[in-house]
């Protein structure tokens, strides 16, 4: 189950990085909006829209990908299994065989203070 889990790790990672690089290189709409403005024959304010390209949907398949790996993740982070140990298991037996620390002496007052 933990090399699942890594694997898991890995994917998510990995579709993570791949969608930062595939947003960062596509065309966004809003890249000809200077040409509408007198500089190019755009022929409305954002461009056209056309049908999505290779990088889009390869996007989308990314996402997915993620999201995916998220819920997996997170199905195993959920339903672990029963021979795992918590934090405080075992904290009572550990803590009877430690020894209590010996008394302090109590503190000595100082005689040689001039009364007033």
């Amino acid at each position: 189950m933990n090399t699942l889990f890594t694997v898991v790790i890995v994917v998510q990672v990995l579709s993570a990085l791949l969608i930062i690089g595939l947003v960062l290189l596509q065309h966004g709409k809003g890249a000809d909006m200077g040409a509408a403005f007198g500089s190019g024959a755009s022929g409305s304010l954002f461009g056209a829209t056309g049908s999505s390209n290779f990088l889009s949907k390869l996007t989308g398949v990314a996402a997915t990908v993620f999201f995916l790996s998220t819920l997996g993740l997170a199905y195993m982070g959920n339903h672990s299994s029963s021979n795992n140990i918590g934090v405080m298991q075992g904290v009572g037996s550990a803590a009877q065989q430690i020894p209590a620390p010996a008394a302090a002496p109590a503190p000595v007052e100082d005689t040689n203070q001039i009364p007033k």
